[in-house]
């Protein structure tokens, strides 16, 4: 702790946020003096990891959490996540924990956990997962009545046409002052941005991440979200990382890229000596066409996840893969022999990264344990063989359920609080009469 006590008094630190990411991808946690951080292990209830995104409770929280009382969880500080608040008045630094039980061991129902959990699945076979993610996310006019339609931001013209142009460095100067303020943040949080493109959407852009180890790029996607929110406030915008948060545009993913490498060689252990993908290659998209269904709702969490996965808004709606095909919902992209990799084009950016990134390096690891084989590589537009996916979060939840193999690795324990909270919230939304069932059967049926 004496090197953190250090970087605290060259920043004039006086508080510190203590943070744990919840299963829905929020930040929980506190806000505490300098002072007591350095001398006082913080706690936490233990239920804050099983509420809904609209911050209630499932009935059976208690029954989840295995005991009536709530009881604390200890924290501990990962210091390597230790970063200022850059938008903070005060100095302030912000420090993602692990949550453990009380008799020390990680809590089941953290995310944290459930990720670190697949990725021993790697370590115990002298492998290491490299990701690189890619993050969508529209800037859109201040909403403050929920029952008005999002409208995309516009930028220093004011016309709404220009936003829409895809991979133009106008449009992208269009937002230059929020985007350097975005950049600016990022720069002081370390986090590892690479590329940025205008998307297809008005106001949508995509920023990519350099490769890494999956737990600390979850980190950054995790803080990276909390760090758009706040540039675009401070320019009287809203960053929303919704699936589909507007009828006429398209969804924002998160696309997964990832391979792995021998910890002792530091070979791609996609290819062989010949730098041709190999049975590993193949068994790993085989694993991800077979188990993809059973963890769609860990890629479309919420009810508002479904809406992208329609054939119209280039979004992958069936199991295909292909080589260099950005129909499928798997992709190979052209690369090197060194950079062979799969990219996984399911996870919409309103997923907890964590538990998408956990999800997928499950999915391939079943498929390299079990020897799946895939299809054949397609070669046409994928979305032109139907969709076979789940098109709903109550049936999505029902493949969850149903997949032993994929709560084996993710955790029992886990899988089923996470069911649990997921089917509250679709029972909730299911509540709620939409604007839609108003115009068209009110008077019509």
């Amino acid at each position: 702790m004496l090197k953190l006590n250090e970087w605290f008094q060259q920043h004039s630190i006086k508080n510190v946020e203590c943070i744990v990411p919840d299963m829905t991808g929020n930040a929980r946690g506190k806000l505490v003096p300098v002072e007591k951080f350095v001398n006082e292990e913080p706690r936490l209830p233990e239920s804050i990891l099983v509420q809904c995104i609209d911050g209630s409770w499932t009935d059976e929280h208690n029954e989840l959490l295995g005991d009536a009382t709530d009881r604390d969880m200890f924290l501990k500080p990962d210091l390597t996540t230790c970063r200022p608040v850059p938008w903070s008045k005060k100095p302030t630094a912000q420090i993602i924990h692990d949550a453990f039980e009380q008799d020390g061991q990680p809590h089941p129902l953290a995310p944290r956990s459930v990720l670190k959990r697949v990725l021993k699945l790697y370590e115990d076979k002298g492998w290491q997962p490299v990701i690189a993610p890619e993050a969508e996310f529209y800037f859109v006019e201040q909403n403050t009545d929920p029952s008005a339609a999002i409208e995309p931001a516009t930028g220093r013209t004011g016309r709404e046409g220009f936003a829409r142009q895809p991979y133009s460095v106008d449009a992208i100067t269009e937002f230059k002052a929020v985007i350097d303020e975005m950049y600016d943040y990022c720069d002081q949080l370390q986090l590892d941005v690479d590329t940025m493109i205008h998307e297809t959407g008005r106001a949508q852009f995509e920023v990519n991440f350099l490769h890494g180890d999956p737990l600390k790029l979850a980190d950054q996607i995790f803080l990276f979200k909390r760090t758009v929110r706040e540039a675009a406030f401070k320019h009287g915008l809203y960053a929303t990382f919704m699936a589909k948060p507007m009828q006429t545009e398209p969804g924002s993913a998160m696309h997964i890229h990832q391979s792995f490498i021998d910890t002792a060689t530091g070979r791609n252990l996609f290819v062989d000596q010949d730098d041709k993908p190999n049975q590993r290659f193949y068994h790993y998209i085989g694993g991800l066409q077979k188990f993809t269904p059973s963890c769609i709702s860990l890629y479309a969490p919420n009810v508002n996840s479904y809406r992208r996965f329609t054939p119209d808004v280039s979004a992958p709606v069936n199991m295909l893969w292909g080589f260099d095909n950005r129909t499928t919902g798997i992709r190979v992209p052209d690369s090197s022999a060194k950079n062979t990799r799969v990219e996984n084009r399911f996870p919409g950016m309103d997923s907890n990264p964590y538990l998408s990134i956990a999800a997928s390096l499950a999915c391939g690891y079943l498929g390299m344990q079990m020897g799946i084989e895939p299809s054949e590589p397609y070669a046409g537009d994928a979305a032109e063989m139907g969709i076979d996916v789940a098109r709903s979060l109550e049936e999505a939840i029902s493949l969850l359920r149903d997949c032993p193999e994929i709560a084996s690795l993710l955790g029992e324990r886990f899988v089923t609080a996470y069911c649990a909270v997921k089917a509250e919230e679709f029972e909730a939304f299911n509540k709620v009469i939409s604007s839609w069932e108003r115009e068209h059967l009110l008077l019509n049926v």
